[in-house]
């Protein structure tokens, strides 16, 4: 792998994580350095950090945090 790529990925954590839990990326890369790029877009959807991943999570978030509301307004009326 050349110096550049292995020192991009050294100043992302989270790619570098990434590159250790998938290293089928570390032949990719050595032979295609430019291929980071898609090795960037594997790991925001690996980390859930997509535009729809990032949507669904505020959404369940959403939907506990009324749940939790539904819940303290039955057992306020209950006492």
């Amino acid at each position: 792998m050349r110096t550049e790529v292995y020192e991009y990925i050294l100043q992302q954590p989270e790619l570098h994580q990434f590159l250790r839990y998938h290293p089928a990326w570390y032949r990719k890369l050595s032979r295609e350095p430019g291929a980071i790029y898609e090795m960037e877009k594997d790991a925001k959807v690996f980390y859930g950090k997509t535009f729809p991943q990032r949507m669904d999570k505020l959404q369940s978030n959403m939907n506990m945090a009324m749940m939790m509301l539904e819940m303290m307004k039955n057992f306020n009326t209950k006492s």
